[in-house]
């Protein structure tokens, strides 16, 4: 906290409040310029009067055409707007998978299984028990049963198993949340991105559920951590072609068929990093929904960069004084995916951030443009955007990061850390358990905004901006529902093993 006696924090809170008015004011300017018009209107008007009122409006002389013609024309502009504007995309409600205890991975256990498979290659385990110290992951995320064979049996049947269990348990909970029937879903779409079987994952479920003939299917693979985003995206234009339709977005990652069982480090990587999960999602555009749903679609974007092969390396190695080798990111992939991030943020903030801070943005990107070039680029400042962020848990590292640029405080991470911890790195289904932590924290109020970033291969980054509808009930199942009290925990930077 600053010293305001001191000369320094004495300036440190002028700043602040001289900054605090800047926003008020260019964010009312509106309000200050239309407010005395409109009191000086109502000034004019009492001192005409009703009779000079009166003689004004006979002295127009219209007669029933005008009145006609200006009738209909004002009905037409207001068809053809009403025709144009899109239909607005509710989230009724949504499910996560939770995995059983049956499939939790300690440190220890993890560890050992390490040992007993890789026991030619005593570096890749020390590797690996490095990552785990770093990794921001507690000690009850789960792996699928495949994986606690030893050594691991990553069979397809086994794979397709794993898929039955996650995808299947999760709609089952979204249908018993929202009364949905099978008969009533239009569209489906399940985004899965290293898990492509013939029949496909889509098809797996029209037969499990005997989902109509003529609905619309779509089956998403190969597209990374942000692929729940792109599912959301793809879902909105789908229901923008199809009035009064139900969709429902499955996003998941199977682990089962993707477990590294080699020695190049890059690769085991994802093994210390990934763990079980998915989310099942129910989007309409029915109005008669709007009172239940729980969120409306505000918008969605996405940025793509480019990654050469070496981008995605993830992990390099660096001596470190204690003589252990210690695991850091690639700068070729922070790079880019800051780029990507980058690209993101100049495309949405314009849509959702308030005018003092686009106005500071323009002026700092001028005065680079004209005068140096050496300037600090202004950050705009998000938070006046956004009550909650749902940043994708995809590592410790990530979440630094984008907390770093995004100047955001402990809380506004909260979810995407306790999620990392007590899940793992779900894929593209974490942005889900970090609004199911937020819900069962009980901070979720009427009218709030939540953006959710997402980061993929490609190198992608893609988010989702929702507004409450309501104020949410903490509710009282779900992912989080038998631990939420003892969360947050404090997640200390290296867990020695």
């Amino acid at each position: 906290m600053a010293n305001t006696s001191s000369p320094e924090g004495s300036s440190a809170v002028k700043l602040k409040y001289a900054k605090l008015g800047y926003q008020y004011l260019v964010n009312h300017i509106l309000t200050f310029v239309l407010v005395p018009i409109m009191i000086s209107i109502g000034v004019e008007l009492l001192r005409i009067g009703p009779e000079g009122l009166i003689n004004i409006w006979n002295s127009l002389q219209l007669d029933t055409v005008h009145v006609l013609c200006t009738a209909f024309l004002a009905i037409f502009v207001a068809t053809i707007y009403f025709m144009k504007k899109p239909r607005t995309i509710y989230l009724v409600d949504y499910a996560c998978y939770k995995p059983p205890v049956t499939c939790r991975v300690p440190f220890s256990t993890f560890m050992e299984h390490s040992r007993l498979i890789l026991t030619e290659h005593p570096k890749s385990v020390e590797f690996q028990m490095r990552i785990l110290e770093r990794s921001g992951l507690g000690e009850e995320t789960c792996l699928p049963p495949a994986i606690h064979y030893i050594p691991p049996n990553p069979t397809m049947e086994a794979a397709r198993a794993e898929a039955e269990l996650v995808i299947f348990t999760a709609i089952d909970s979204l249908f018993e949340k929202t009364g949905l029937k099978p008969k009533d879903i239009d569209i489906l779409i399940v985004n899965c991105s290293l898990f492509s079987p013939t029949p496909s994952l889509s098809a797996m479920v029209i037969n499990k559920y005997k989902l109509r003939s003529n609905i619309k299917s779509y089956n998403l693979s190969g597209m990374g951590c942000s692929a729940g985003v792109i599912s959301i995206d793809l879902a909105r234009d789908l229901l923008q072609v199809y009035p009064n339709s139900n969709a429902v977005v499955v996003s998941t990652e199977i682990i089962t068929p993707n477990y590294y069982k080699g020695n190049e480090r890059a690769m085991l990587l994802p093994n210390c990093l990934f763990r079980m999960g998915g989310a099942a999602i129910l989007l309409t555009n029915r109005r008669s929904e709007s009172r239940r749903a729980k969120y409306r679609l505000v918008h969605v974007v996405r940025t793509h960069k480019g990654a050469d092969d070496k981008a995605y390396r993830c992990v390099f190695e660096q001596e470190d004084p204690e003589g252990y080798v210690g695991i850091n990111l690639n700068k070729n992939l922070m790079a880019i995916a800051g780029e990507a991030l980058k690209s993101n943020i100049t495309t949405i903030g314009p849509l959702v951030l308030p005018a003092s801070e686009q106005l500071l943005f323009l002026i700092t990107l001028i005065g680079r443009k004209i005068f140096n070039a050496k300037w600090k680029p202004y950050i705009p400042d998000f938070k006046q955007a956004f009550d909650h962020f749902c940043i994708h848990a995809g590592g410790r590292a990530v979440i630094d990061e984008l907390q770093k640029n995004l100047q955001l405080s402990a809380e506004h991470v909260e979810a995407s850390r306790m999620t990392l911890h007590r899940f793992g790195n779900t894929s593209s289904s974490s942005l889900w358990y970090e609004m199911s932590y937020i819900e069962s924290k009980g901070r979720m109020k009427k009218g709030n905004r939540v953006w959710q970033i997402a980061f993929g291969s490609g190198f992608k980054c893609n988010s989702a901006v929702w507004a409450a509808n309501r104020t949410i009930k903490t509710p009282v199942d779900g992912p989080w529902a038998d631990c939420i009290d003892r969360y947050p925990v404090h997640i200390p930077e290296v867990v020695k093993l």
